[in-house]
């Protein structure tokens, strides 16, 4: 198999449209326009999974990011005519920061699942309709699909027992990339029971990778100058687990730093539990 970039640029994603590829459009009402957007027009050949209603996250308690089970993701990827042998294309609307955030989750857990040739596409939608690049309309309903062979990678996620743990010994950087007015408890998601952060959490707002003018990740050096963080492990978060996954992806798909992880239950499972300790203020921000 061809090694796959973690980032494809629309012509990139034009020269190769009839490749075995599996892309797939996230775009969700909340981003994009969701199921109406893609049946007026989208890249040819994508499929269409709804980011927020198809179960790429599940809930449990407070926690409304957490990673699904095996069964569940296994069914997901079938539904979606998903094989593990294909290059999967990760496509969102490429409005904002959360759109890419949005790809980077679905991206991770898909590498979690144990999928091995992804892309996000740079820009998404905005950017393919700006490259001038083909569309079609309508729905296109997945190849059908056995059921997906889910394997579990190791080393990418941190679950509550390793965030306490961190949380006690100090080993490992605690990326908060929320905006500053939550990661110093002046704001509180609705997801979390208490406003602030994890303790010894270093703030690295994950807006701040985004290049507002091309609607698009900021460049390599810049990204390596913006992320230059000390050389510990690094365990990511936010208040359900979608922000934290773009500094996520920059860290560990783009920067090829080792030992990254995402805590899927963020602020919303850690702070469900009274004894478990939060920080306010704005010491230790970057």
């Amino acid at each position: 198999m061809a090694d796959t970039a973690p980032v494809v640029f629309a012509d990139w994603l034009a020269a190769h449209l009839r490749d075995d590829l599996c892309i797939l459009d996230i775009r969700s009402a909340v981003d994009g326009g969701g199921a109406a957007a893609y049946e007026q027009a989208h890249i040819p050949g994508a499929v269409h999974t709804d980011y927020v209603k198809d179960g790429w996250r599940a809930s449990k308690g407070m926690a409304t990011g957490m990673l699904p089970d095996k069964a569940a993701l296994a069914a997901l990827f079938a539904h979606l005519g998903l094989r593990p042998d294909q290059h999967v294309v990760v496509v969102g609307a490429g409005t904002s920061p959360a759109d890419f955030s949005a790809a980077a989750r679905v991206y991770w857990t898909l590498k979690i699942a144990g999928h091995r040739r992804l892309s996000i596409l740079a820009g998404g939608m905005a950017a393919w309709r700006q490259h001038g690049g083909p569309l079609e309309s309508g729905r296109r309903a997945p190849a059908p699909a056995p059921g997906y062979p889910i394997e579990r990678v190791d080393g990418l996620r941190a679950d509550l027992a390793a965030v306490e743990r961190i949380v006690a010994e100090r080993g490992a950087i605690l990326l908060d990339s929320r905006p500053a007015n939550y990661f110093e408890g002046r704001a509180k998601s609705p997801q979390a029971r208490r406003a602030g952060r994890l303790p010894g959490a270093t703030h690295l707002d994950y807006t701040h990778a985004f290049d507002p003018t091309a609607g698009r990740l900021k460049t390599q050096g810049e990204l390596e100058a913006l992320f230059a963080l000390p050389a510990l492990p690094v365990v990511n978060y936010c208040n359900t687990g979608q922000q934290a996954a773009a500094n996520w992806f920059i860290l560990s798909e783009l920067l090829g730093r080792p030992q990254v992880r995402l805590y899927d239950g963020s602020m919303s499972e850690w702070t469900e539990d009274e004894q478990r300790p939060v920080e306010v203020g704005a010491a230790g921000a970057t």
